[in-house]
């Protein structure tokens, strides 16, 4: 029997339940079926997986089904709480404080398991991702852009395990993938995914492992393209044997995973390569029309571009996300852009020169087109197409290359340009007379961003309310 198809620990303790029930002792039992005492006290306990058939004849001796037997949850309150201990004890948070293993006996009170299990718990939290300090995210980010900037931010592990995700559910290597195929992807990492109005809305989705469910919000509220990546993006974690995140860089890289794994699968790399190969013979490369040929939202061609024209296109670029006040979301550049950077090499946060597309667009004559420029700066000349997207907050997306490779690119023919002398030039230098004129003469109060000062939020899941993640799941009926 496959290990992931029930639980031992939780099998042992019905199995003992059962074996109570019936008033018999392991000698009883073992007499019956034909195995040893000790053979039965390991199953009980979690350490030795029976066979299936063993399971059949267990279940017709103790007067009771395999179903009933196999069943995920615990017998009883009290054999929760053993459990979670049981559990506990095996985590190595839990043995680094060099306590002696404690066996929960008859003589342990129920009050007392619960208090060990809920403070272990609030430990485990604590200990986790929570506490991270915004010094130690943004050395996290750090390092994880230039590790993948490195990599030319191409994922070839990522690549094949997307790649087999496809082919077991028979895609068929041409144009975008169909969305009946999002079940069946479901389905192939053992998942059903269901449509919900009460998902609490500081979720993106929510995995129920124990009834290998994925509920995501309404469709009316969460258009079909959002929805197809919210799907990938959680049936990614698994795809990738992900772990509960002990660390924040570990949480982080998880998340960027996720994302890679959604995007190699909405937009499938053989497909895609053919697919900008022959728009680069046709000097007519565009993220845009990436995303209508595979039917996803401009956000996610534009990342996937950046995987792949320089491993297979030969061809270098950097990727910009930014707001409208030049702030930088994410980036990362292998063209040999410069990137404008803390001292710590954070460049996150950190302001794009007004010169530079992310922020020109917004000034254009029409900020929602995209904005095709030249831009002469310290490290060389580059090609940038910028976009804006729409939503509670505006922000714009770039992707850019040196001169010499603009050619393959729609839009190199545009004759506007611009000039940078960032990041230590004057072009977004205040007026020295102004400054002159105004030194201590002013005070401004910046719009309030909580963010800044926090640390990241304590949990297994940053930011999320175990209360509303927990209230919803007990809410769902069961299957």
């Amino acid at each position: 029997m496959d290990r992931n198809e029930f639980d031992l620990l939780t099998f042992g303790h019905r199995l003992r339940a059962a074996r109570r029930g019936q008033s018999m002792t392991l000698d009883d039992l073992g007499h019956l079926i034909g195995k040893p005492a000790p053979y039965l006290s390991l199953v009980e306990n979690g350490k030795r997986e029976p066979k299936l058939s063993l399971v059949h004849k267990l279940a017709s001796v103790l007067g009771t089904t395999t179903t009933e037997l196999l069943s995920p949850q615990a017998p009883s309150s009290r054999a929760g709480l053993e459990i979670a201990l049981q559990r506990a004890q095996e985590e190595p948070l839990y043995q680094a404080l060099g306590l002696p293993h404690l066996r929960p006996s008859a003589k342990v009170p129920d009050a007392a398991l619960a208090h060990i299990v809920g403070l272990f718990g609030a430990l485990k939290d604590r200990s986790q991702i929570g506490g991270t300090t915004p010094e130690a995210a943004r050395l996290a980010n750090t390092e994880l852009r230039q590790e993948l900037s490195a990599r030319n931010n191409y994922l070839a592990d990522l690549e094949a395990v997307a790649a087999q995700a496809l082919t077991a559910v028979g895609y068929d290597g041409a144009g975008a993938v169909p969305q009946g195929m999002m079940t069946e992807l479901a389905a192939h990492f053992g998942f059903t995914v269901h449509y919900d109005s009460d998902v609490p809305e500081s979720l993106q989705s929510v995995s129920d492992l124990r009834n290998r469910r994925i509920y995501v919000p309404q469709r009316d509220t969460l258009r079909t393209r959002a929805a197809r990546t919210v799907v990938l993006r959680t049936l990614g974690h698994f795809a990738l044997d992900h772990k509960e995140a002990a660390d924040f860089n570990t949480y982080l890289r998880n998340r960027v995973e996720a994302n890679y794994f959604a995007r190699a699968v909405l937009i499938p790399e053989d497909a895609a390569v053919a697919f900008l190969k022959d728009a680069k013979a046709d000097f007519d490369l565009s993220v845009e029309d990436l995303k209508e040929m595979f039917y996803v939202s401009y956000s996610m061609a534009a990342h996937r571009f950046a995987n792949l024209i320089t491993h297979h296109l030969d061809i270098p670029i950097h990727y910009v996300r930014s707001d409208i006040h030049g702030s930088i979301w994410r980036g990362w550049a292998n063209d040999g852009f410069e990137l404008p950077e803390a001292t710590d090499g954070t460049v996150i946060g950190q302001r794009l020169c007004q010169r530079l597309g992310g922020r020109e667009v917004f000034d254009s004559d029409d900020r929602y087109s995209l904005h095709y420029h030249f831009v002469d700066t310290p490290a060389g000349t580059f090609f940038e197409v910028s976009h804006v997207l729409v939503d509670d907050r505006d922000h714009s997306i770039t992707i850019g290359t040196r001169f010499d490779s603009s050619r393959w690119f729609r839009g190199h023919t545009t004759v506007a340009q611009s000039v940078s002398q960032c990041p230590d030039g004057a072009c977004c230098a205040a007026d020295p007379a102004l400054a002159v004129k105004w030194a201590d003469r002013v005070f401004a109060s910046v719009r309030e961003q909580p963010q800044i000062l926090a640390v990241s939020p304590a949990g297994s899941f940053p930011g999320i309310d175990p209360v509303a993640l927990y209230e919803f799941l007990e809410t769902r009926p069961e299957p």
